[in-house]
């Protein structure tokens, strides 16, 4: 299939029918070489992806960027585990027709990307796993205090809690802050459904439960994985995203300095050129056995 190139502010939704639910989805870029499908974190819809990534990648890539079941304009209900939110995205992707794809996941999408490769490995091509960590990692209960604290401070000053979870609180992180939450505005029209308060208590529990799970055997995670973060992530520490690396048998990890959760979307000018070099930017080397 090959796609329109356009850019994110003007990429229209679609919707398409999974085992009778309607998906909403957003499909972009060059049309060649193995789509690059997006998978979000934790209450995020299809209008918060930044637009210098999306387009970015776009570049080179097609791109496709959905809402999972339960989320924004996708019917149904989310699900209470990241091994489903995993079931439900390969139902998507199949779906469409796709037998084989990249996957970049940011936080919660850095998890349900995992059950995607473990649960389908045959689907997968290669992996960037961003502000993300393993399935049994730890610390998810300080995790659940410090994205609280965040959403009350944000309730106090009347702005948005990604300004206090993604960014540090110093110069330069406020004003990549402020650049990213601006950027998230450019599209006005044709935008995504909000996510419900069930949606948002069922995500939260999926992680809690992720968090409490038996690790995974990332062996058997063979493709190759890009592995990114900040230096100072306050959801998921940067130390899982290091460890996530050495557990993978065929990954290398950046981590991005003065930076925290949202590090690619702070140093986006230098992640973009190591997300595309690394899925290949040359169509030659995204042949089906390139690996």
């Amino acid at each position: 299939m090959t796609t329109t190139i356009r850019t994110w502010i003007d990429t229209p939704t679609r919707t398409i029918n999974v085992g009778g639910v309607d998906f909403a989805y957003r499909d972009l870029g060059t049309g060649s070489g193995v789509p690059v499908v997006f998978l979000h974190h934790l209450t995020a819809v299809l209008d918060d992806w930044d637009p210098r990534i999306i387009d970015g990648i776009a570049e080179r890539h097609r791109v496709i960027a959905f809402d999972n079941r339960g989320v924004g304009a996708t019917g149904s209900s989310v699900p209470g585990t990241v091994e489903q939110m995993g079931t439900d995205a390969i139902a998507f992707i199949r779906a469409l027709g796709l037998d084989y794809v990249d996957l970049f996941g940011f936080s919660l999408g850095g998890g349900v990307a995992q059950m995607i490769a473990l649960q389908q490995p045959q689907l997968v091509r290669r992996m960037i796993l961003a502000g993300t960590g393993p399935r049994g990692g730890g610390g998810i209960d300080k995790m659940a205090t410090i994205v609280g604290a965040a959403y009350v401070k944000a309730a106090l000053t009347r702005s948005d809690p990604r300004n206090f979870l993604f960014f540090p609180r110093t110069p330069e992180g406020t004003r990549a802050a402020t650049d990213y939450l601006k950027r998230l505005k450019e599209r006005t029209r044709d935008l995504d459904k909000g996510i419900s308060m069930q949606a948002r208590i069922a995500q939260i529990r999926a992680i809690r439960h992720a968090g409490k799970s038996q690790p995974d055997d990332l062996s058997l995670i063979t493709q190759p994985v890009l592995v990114a973060n900040g230096d100072h992530d306050l959801m998921v520490h940067s130390s899982h995203s290091a460890d996530i690396a050495r557990r993978l048998p065929n990954a290398q990890l950046i981590i991005y300095p003065n930076s925290g959760h949202g590090g690619v979307f702070q140093h986006y000018q230098t992640f973009l050129p190591e997300a595309l070099r690394f899925l290949g930017d040359d169509p030659a080397h995204n042949s089906k056995g390139e690996q």
